[in-house]
């Protein structure tokens, strides 16, 4: 395995992590009321919501939150993809549905990479087998069955230990991932340094962007969604998210 320069890590992770901050920007830029609002109407109800603009930064940060999560997960596994290619001359696997393979010691290595331990559901988690048994299946035939092969599922955070699925892939988590593709039992403490690079002045700039988006948002609810009191009106606001009644069309009578 090659020593890790950290010097160049540190530059990818400075270059990279400028498109995460960028995206989530484009992402606010993005929004509107209709698809703030898609979210569960109920469950505003039922918690008493009064205020449009609870209601609406409720919404919106759920939203939100819930997008970063993707875009920083997609930052985290590149990262692991790029420290990989250095240390071990990993590249992209040519397999659907996985993000890595390299050769190490006499083995041959296929790995996905998921940001954190609560991911998929189940149908993913079986696709991932499938694509997994694929993979070892085809490369032993190609290299004959002695060759050594392993699947693994790699977290990039987490406190889990390693383990062997039920579906014959070893879980690899947090600590324990970063040192796998790096040699560097530190290394998943070291990238937190560069990670917050311009933390600051990027979420300075995400936070004038929200306020903005925030106002105009409520400005935008109250005059659709309120009655002239001020109050919410619900009827109104379920109506336009959840009605939709064609059951007639489908054969359907009441």
């Amino acid at each position: 395995m090659n020593q890790l320069d950290f010097k160049e890590v540190r530059k990818y992770v400075n270059e990279h992590i400028n498109i995460f901050h960028e995206d989530r920007i484009r992402k606010v830029s993005e929004t509107t009321l209709q698809k703030v609002i898609s979210k569960n109407p109920y469950l505003s109800r039922a918690k008493n919501i009064t205020k449009a603009s609870e209601l609406v930064e409720g919404a919106l940060n759920a939203r939100l939150s819930s997008s970063e999560e993707e875009l920083f997960g997609n930052f985290l596994e590149a990262l692991a993809i790029y420290i990989a290619e250095q240390t071990t001359g990993g590249r992209k696997s040519g397999v659907a549905g996985l993000d890595l393979e390299f050769d190490y010691k006499d083995w041959h290595y296929f790995i996905s990479i998921k940001s954190g331990i609560a991911w998929g559901n189940k149908d993913q988690h079986d696709a991932l087998k499938k694509n997994f048994n694929l993979a070892l299946n085809t490369f032993k035939q190609n290299k004959g069955q002695r060759s050594n092969v392993d699947a693994i599922l790699g977290i990039c955070y987490g406190k889990t230990r390693t383990a062997r699925q039920e579906a014959g892939y070893l879980k690899v988590v947090g600590q324990n991932f970063w040192t796998f593709i790096s040699g560097n039992q530190d290394l998943y403490k070291d990238i937190i340094e560069p990670i917050g690079y311009k933390a600051k002045e990027h979420n300075d700039k995400y936070s004038e962007e929200y306020s903005k988006l925030v106002n105009k948002l409520t400005k935008q609810f109250i005059e659709g969604y309120c009655s002239k009191d001020g109050a919410i009106n619900w009827e109104l606001l379920v109506e336009e998210t959840c009605g939709n009644l064609d059951l007639e069309k489908n054969g359907f009578t009441f």
